[in-house]
């Protein structure tokens, strides 16, 4: 793919988030498939640091100072520091939606960088600008796997009945 149709299809991903997220009942985004696992307020939130403190500053990183050291991360850590099941849904839900249109409007800006430029991570060696703008437009897959399965469990649950005729999931 070339760097605009990736650009381009993050730009499609926000409206299939904002299709898959919108309207959930407070018990449907608090509900959790098992204990440890996130509902999805947890999800939108992680989407929304993500977004922003992730792989937007990452790929800007490394199309502009390649060689400066980049601010480390911690994901995991971001559930509690950030206290996402504090967050209000509806809020946080926009608060994405409105980055990733940041997002998109900065990387069409952005089409004809040095996308070739290489960050050296210090655990994962030498990365490109065009390989973390890869693994944004992964991560969106991952996320949509994620909630979709989340959706199905949820409803599998409410639902009781057998739902064996649907098709393997």
């Amino acid at each position: 793919m070339t760097i605009l149709q990736i650009i381009n299809q993050l730009e499609i991903n926000k409206e299939i988030f904002k299709g898959l997220l919108s309207s959930k009942s407070k018990d449907e985004y608090l509900w959790r498939p098992e204990p440890k696992k996130w509902c999805i307020l947890e999800i939108v939130c992680h989407l929304f640091d993500e977004e922003r403190d992730d792989f937007r500053a990452r790929v800007k990183h490394t199309l502009e100072t390649p060689l400066v050291e980049m601010p480390s991360i911690n994901p995991e850590d971001w559930v509690l520091e950030h206290d996402y099941i504090s967050q209000n849904y509806t809020d946080i839900l926009q608060a994405f939606l409105n980055e990733r249109n940041k997002s998109v409007i900065w990387l069409k800006k952005s089409v004809d960088a040095k996308w070739n430029n290489i960050y050296q991570h210090p655990k994962l060696g030498p990365m490109s600008a065009k390989l973390f703008l890869s693994n944004w437009l992964a991560h969106d897959y991952l996320h949509f796997r994620q909630i979709n399965r989340h959706q199905y469990l949820y409803f599998k649950e409410k639902i009781n009945i057998d739902l064996q005729y649907a098709g393997n999931w």
